[in-house]
């Protein structure tokens, strides 16, 4: 399996890692990468796989819960399958990768509380619209510390992205009650710039009244940043693009950190 692939670009201003144990939980889709890293046959019936890994410095452990999802819950149909595996990580830079015998994954470190799973071709694995394939860590922070550069993609007519995430998105009025935001963003370009143009967000905070209005690209230091805007042109949306996926932070540029059951991470259709 390829690693450490030249299109992951590293930042030049990054803080360094403590050296302690990291302990990373969420839940992903089951293509095939995932299955082959974990020995899942193609044949099982999969919605999610829950994971919890724990990262030493050369070593990891994981659980993991998988199976058909039982509506209505963040669980299992019959609790699921459970799965444990202890293997060794070889790193560089920015770039792990978990050996499970002779299966391999491969994992960016977007900073230090989260992780997401790469293809063969060592880019972003892109989820759909339950799931994503970003860990978080247990402990988080928010931060604005990003290590790997934006990825660029080549812009379309309409650039659809979809998930679902926590209810806790800066600048967002949620009611108490609220367990997850469902995503669906609907971003069009402007053909003649070849540049941002115009939105509309779909959702579950946005039922009666899909929000609509204009985007544009905040670009800096190997970042690139969708920053989506109301009607009267106020700023409410923040996503940094890596790839195909995009992440949501803050306005001031940091990352937020998921939980076990979502991330907050749209992926491309």
């Amino acid at each position: 399996m390829k690693i450490f692939s030249p299109l992951l670009l590293i930042l030049p201003l990054i803080s360094c890692a403590n050296g302690k144990d990291r302990t990373f939980t969420g839940s992903t889709p089951a293509d095939k990468e995932v299955r082959m890293f974990l020995d899942i046959p193609v044949s099982d019936s999969i919605d999610f796989i829950r994971w919890n890994l724990v990262l030493g410095e050369t070593v990891f452990e994981l659980n993991c819960n998988y199976g058909i999802g039982k509506p209505n819950t963040n669980g299992f149909y019959n609790g699921g399958t459970e799965l444990r595996v202890k293997g060794k990580i070889k790193k560089e830079l920015f770039q792990l990768q978990l050996q499970n015998g002779e299966n391999g994954i491969d994992l960016m470190e977007i900073n230090d509380y989260l992780l997401h799973f790469l293809n063969d071709a060592g880019r972003p694995l892109t989820g759909n619209g339950g799931w994503s394939y970003t860990l978080n860590n247990v402990a988080p922070a928010i931060t604005n510390d990003v290590r790997i550069a934006a990825m660029p993609v080549p812009m379309e007519d309409s650039m659809i992205y979809v998930g679902r995430t926590p209810c806790a998105v800066p600048g967002l009025g949620v009611s108490k009650d609220c367990y997850k935001l469902k995503w669906k963003i609907v971003l069009y370009p402007n053909a003649a710039k070849n540049g941002p143009a115009t939105y509309i967000l779909y959702g579950s905070n946005w039922r009666k009244d899909n929000l609509a209005g204009t985007w544009d690209m905040k670009i800096g230091t190997g970042k690139i940043t969708y920053v989506l805007k109301d009607g009267n042109g106020k700023a409410v949306i923040y996503l940094l693009t890596i790839g195909r996926i995009l992440l949501f932070t803050d306005a001031d540029g940091k990352l937020l950190v998921g939980d076990e059951d979502f991330s907050y991470t749209l992926n491309r259709l």
